[in-house]
Order: C-alpha cells, then sequence, then structure tokens
C-alpha cells in the first residue's frame, strides 16, 4: 500500500454512501417485466427517459447530422482530427441559445463566458479547483445531491458546510440558517469560499422563489464570497411557479458593474434536460475571465468530443425541434408526476409539492418505528429488499429530519411505476395490519392484566374479610 497514493487508499469517494448502495442491490437484481418481474425497480436514478423517442425521431430525420455529413459530404476527418479544448463556436453559440430559451429569453448568454466539460460533475468539480483551496469550505443547503460529496470534495479536498433546512418552511433557505452554515464554518476554522445552491432543486423537485434568490445576492455580497448556481433541470420545470435564473436576479437588480457579477456562476448540463447523461455535455458559465480562461484549461482532463458537439450543435439549432422538445417533455413529466403522486396518496404517504425535476421529496416519516436516522434506515433497507425498490433515504442528502425519501419517476414506464405504486402500497397495509394486531395483542394483554389484578384483588379482599370473620 506504501507504493499508491493516499487517496487511492483514502475511504473519502462516498460510494459506501446508501444512494449508491442502492444502486448496487438494484444492479444485482434489475427488475424487468419479463425476465425478472421480481427484480428491483429503480426509483433511484434521476434520468429522464419519456422524451427520448423526441430526439430519435430528429436524428431519423437529420441524416447529415448523424452521419457526420455537411451538404452530403463526410467531415468524419474534420471532426476527428485534433481540437483545441475552447470547443467549437457553432456548439457554444447553440448552448448559450438554448439555456436562453429555456429561461424564456429572459436573460442571454455570452458564448464566450461559457466553458464545456465532461458533463456538470466535471464542471462543479473544476469551480472547486478554481475558487477554493484545500481546505476551503462551501456552504449548502439541505437536503442537496448525494454525490456532491463526490464531487466536490474528493479530489480538491474542499469542504462542505450543511446550511440546515427544514420541513417547517418547506425546506427554504433562511437568512438565519444561512448565517449559522457561515458560523459554523469560522468555529472549524474553515475558509468559506462560497454558497452552491441547486436550481430546480434536487432533491426537492422545487424551484427556488425570487425572494432566497435575492437572499443569497445579499448574503455573498456581505460575505465577499461566491455563489454557485447549477441549473441543470432549469428545463425540467413543469408547472407553476416558473424558473427564476440567477442570472435574471443579477440583471433585474442592475449588478452587471458591480464586483458580486464576477462571483456568481452557473453550472449546466444536458444530461437531465434532453435526456442525454451519456453523452457527457456540461457547462461552466461565468462573468469572470480569470475563470473562464483557468476552467478552459482544466477541460483539457474532461473534453466533450467533437463528433458530439457536432451533433448537437445541429439539434439544438433546429428552434422547431427545441421548441416541440421543452413543450412535449413538460406534459410527460408532469403527467407522470401525477401518477408517481396519486399512488403514493392510495398508500397513505404524501410528498413535498413540488414543480421540476425527475422526482419527488416523500414524507414517510409516519412509517418510521422511531424518529431516528436508525429507523429510517431500517425502512429503507425493507422497502429496497423486501419491497424491491430502490429509492433513495433523505439521510443519504443530509436531510437534518429522519423519514424523508427521494422517488425518481422519469427513468422508468407507466406500467413499471404503476407496480411499483401497488407493491408500496401493499407494504404500508401490512405495516397497518401488523400495527393493528399489535395493538390488539397489547389491549388483548391489557385486559387480561386487569381481569387478572381484579380477580386477584377480589381474592385478596375475601381472604381478609374470611379472616376478620
Amino acid at each position: 500500500m506504501g507504493l499508491l497514493s493516499r487517496k487511492v487508499t483514502c475511504n473519502s469517494h462516498g460510494q459506501d454512501s446508501s444512494y449508491f448502495l442502492g444502486w448496487q442491490e438494484y444492479e444485482k437484481n434489475p427488475y424487468h417485466e419479463v425476465n425478472n418481474p421480481q427484480g428491483i425497480i429503480q426509483m433511484g436514478l434521476a434520468e429522464n427517459q419519456l422524451s427520448f423517442d423526441l430526439p430519435e425521431s430528429w436524428l431519423a430525420k437529420n441524416a447529415d447530422a448523424a452521419g457526420f455529413k455537411r451538404d452530403g459530404q463526410s467531415i468524419l476527418k474534420e471532426l476527428a482530427l485534433f481540437q483545441d479544448y475552447h470547443g467549437l463556436p457553432a456548439f457554444k453559440k447553440a448552448l448559450v441559445d438554448f439555456m436562453a430559451e429555456i429561461r424564456g429569453n429572459k436573460v442571454t448568454f455570452d458564448p464566450n463566458h461559457i466553458v464545456l466539460t465532461a458533463g456538470a460533475t466535471s464542471a462543479n468539480e473544476t469551480l472547486m479547483f478554481c475558487l477554493a483551496e484545500q481546505g476551503d469550505a462551501f456552504l449548502l443547503p439541505t437536503p442537496y445531491y448525494p454525490g456532491f460529496d463526490r464531487d466536490l470534495k474528493w479530489r480538491t479536498g474542499v469542504e462542505i458546510v450543511p446550511i440546515q433546512c427544514t420541513s417547517s418552511n418547506r425546506f427554504q433557505i433562511t437568512a438565519p440558517a444561512l448565517e449559522e452554515a457561515y458560523q459554523q464554518a469560522q468555529r472549524k476554522n474553515l475558509r468559506v469560499k462560497g454558497v452552491l445552491v441547486t436550481n430546480p432543486s434536487n432533491p426537492l423537485g422545487t424551484t427556488m422563489r425570487r425572494d432566497e434568490l435575492d437572499l443569497l445576492i445579499n448574503f455573498i455580497t456581505d460575505k465577499e464570497i461566491h455563489l454557485i448556481s447549477d441549473e441543470i433541470y432549469s428545463g425540467t420545470v413543469f408547472s407553476s411557479p416558473g424558473f427564476v435564473s440567477i442570472m435574471e436576479v443579477l440583471k433585474d437588480r442592475s449588478l452587471e458593474q458591480t464586483p458580486v457579477w464576477e462571483r456568481v456562476h452557473i453550472v449546466y448540463s444536458l444530461s437531465k434536460d434532453l435526456g442525454l447523461p451519456g453523452f457527457r455535455v456540461g457547462a461552466i458559465y461565468s462573468n469572470d475571465p480569470i475563470v473562464v480562461a483557468a476552467a478552459t484549461k482544466m477541460s483539457s482532463f474532461g473534453l466533450v468530443s467533437s463528433q458530439t458537439q457536432y451533433l448537437l450543435s445541429a439539434m439544438l439549432s433546429d428552434k422547431k425541434f427545441t421548441k416541440e422538445y421543452m413543450a412535449k417533455n413538460h406534459k410527460r413529466l408532469q403527467k407522470q408526476q401525477s401518477k408517481l403522486v396519486s399512488g403514493l396518496e392510495k398508500a397513505g404517504i404524501g410528498c413535498l409539492e413540488s414543480n421540476a425535476g425527475l422526482f419527488c421529496w416523500v414524507d414517510m416519516r409516519h412509517l418510521l418505528s422511531s424518529n431516528t436516522f436508525e429507523a429510517e434506515m431500517e425502512l429503507w433497507k425493507r422497502i429496497v429488499y423486501d419491497v424491491k425498490l430502490n429509492i433513495s433515504p433523505g439521510s443519504s442528502c443530509h436531510c437534518s429530519e429522519p423519514g424523508w425519501f427521494r422517488v425518481c419517476f422519469s427513468n422508468i414506464s407507466e406500467d413499471t411505476l404503476k407496480l411499483a405504486m401497488q407493491r408500496l402500497k401493499s407494504f404500508v397495509d401490512s405495516i397497518a395490519i401488523n400495527d393493528q394486531s399489535h395493538q390488539e395483542l397489547k389491549n388483548s394483554r391489557k385486559k387480561f392484566r386487569t381481569k387478572w389484578v381484579f380477580r386477584l384483588s377480589f381474592q385478596s379482599f375475601h381472604d381478609r374479610e374470611q379472616d376478620e370473620r
């Protein structure tokens, strides 16, 4: 082991989180409607497969793009040979235009301010390397995406300090919670370099309100720190309230010529909005030219292939396609989310009201044997191994309250979702029956003890009466 690095031998990747362990159990016994109908249904994967037919249809109609041709002539050699790490100008322009379209064209983005990365994972880690030193801290509101423990910390050495949010106000960020997290970091002798939020939220499935965004801007202005807004779910908002980008707030407040303008950075990806996680297309958008220059150099360690850029530049430049895709995708997400919420309600389970994302934040606190994270893990294990549904426990998302779970709905078919809800309802019903039987047993024992005590007391009274005679 002495020949290996400390990074290789340490256990700080986070792979032992229940978030990842659930995936491992699914992979051992994956559900298939024909080949393995008793297998585990994957509801722990935030992947959008509901609209995959739309880009497939576009590819079938656009042979040149799919075949790496231009005007019928092959450009494979052009794409296959060396490309620098700045990215194809046509793709960067198409990507920033798509980002603006998602935001209702209320804001525009400069393609010279965007850095292409191999997914949002790479984008977030690159920003950590650009903004912080090993041992510095970023503040993150809870609950947050479990993968951040890996993405932000593992190779960078940056620390995460939680901003504790609770169900009392639907897990919204408050000024006291922000300040407490900042003070906690200082008590640990950590230098706070910024705040990172996901908007729309993973795992809550909600968009941040404008007053929350204003609060964040005020906070980072006062503390002179950075703000990273991870907006990879911005195109999944399927009902009101609509999505408000942090860039829109900056422009509405006319902050372009102020120091805070260069301390706000956006992370984006096509993994969620277009359902293309395997294409590994992410991006950093920053108004700080130094960050853009440094991140561009770092991107050479995780480039987006030229072939992928060429194909997607053609797809995203087709405004008829992007408009149709967004409209249909929103409708399909809303329909599938409604079916999940309805199925949960039939099982006697509620969830946080949501309007975005590929998941719901589900409240199973009433199913816990006690109000503890140990009880949450017991419940999670029963759901994975007995009910055979892989969902993510709130503790893996650093939720401060036991009993919440993230349940994904867009990576499975409508029929599979229906089966999952049937399994869950049967499980909840069995708990209710067991609880009722347990209560009836307790009542019968109590009744028996009462009768026994009464008989004993009566016998004692009778014996004393005989003695007194």
